[in-house]
């Protein structure tokens, strides 16, 4: 996997206290592009930080509808990578963004 394909697949981490109880248990979340895949994440994730990956989950979240002066608008629907490392290991989420 070439450079240029690792630093777009990963866009940012995520930031949240829910990330951050995660990360206790070896798990990182990651916002990533809509159309990249398990593997690509692994890679990214792997060759950014240096860590061995042991599982990748993701899931799509929709946008949401909202309101603005009485036209119905539409939020970009985005994907959310969660990301288990060794044992052992860990990555520096707030340097990361």
């Amino acid at each position: 996997m070439n450079q240029e394909k690792v630093l777009k697949t990963l866009l940012m981490p995520i930031v949240s206290e829910k990330a951050s109880m995660l990360s206790a248990q070896n798990q990182y979340a990651f916002r990533v592009r809509i159309d990249s895949n398990k593997k690509e994440i692994r890679a990214a994730v792997e060759s950014l930080f240096g860590v061995t990956v042991e599982s990748v989950t993701t899931s799509v979240l929709k946008g949401k509808k909202k309101v603005f002066k009485g036209r119905v608008g539409r939020r970009v629907n985005w994907k959310k990578a969660m990301v288990k490392v060794s044992e052992g290991q860990m990555i520096d989420t707030i340097a990361a963004s």
